[in-house]
């Protein structure tokens, strides 16, 4: 009932202890796409030159701007909370449990979050990064 756009991608973002699975299954520039990845911290010792400690993962989600997306979130074991302070979206990972957020994404950039439910030992290395694109500008090349 809380749907008020038709999504054009719907993601699925599952919290493990300790990393975020992301999952997508949608047409994607008129293709059905599907594809899983796991996003893992990268460790210290990994990062790239200027990559911000605690936040770099080694597969970031990629979304496209201006564009209704559809997050589902779930957990595969304790209670979890995907966060993105940008976007105001903050909603929890329950197992059991499918939630449900709009998200529209108005400028390219990247932008970071957290696991904001305090999850177990490892809560403080379960960062996500999102990377927003434009893809009229794919299209066009």
């Amino acid at each position: 009932m809380d749907e008020i756009e038709d999504p054009k991608l719907t993601i699925k973002s599952v919290g493990h202890q300790w990393y975020w699975s992301y999952e997508y299954r949608d047409l994607v520039f008129g293709h059905a796409t599907e594809k899983n990845f796991d996003s893992y911290m990268v460790l210290e010792d990994d990062l790239p030159k200027g990559g911000l400690r605690l936040l770099e993962v080694d597969n970031p989600l990629v979304l496209p701007i201006n564009t209704q997306i559809r997050m589902l979130v779930t957990s595969s074991d304790v209670l979890h909370s995907w966060a993105i302070p940008s976007f105001g979206v903050k909603i929890d990972a329950c197992p059991g449990r499918l939630n449900q957020v709009g998200i529209f994404i108005s400028r390219e950039g990247v932008f970071y979050g957290q696991c904001s439910e305090l999850c177990g030992i490892n809560h403080s290395f379960m960062p996500i990064k999102v990377i927003a694109f434009d893809p009229s500008v794919i299209r066009k090349k």
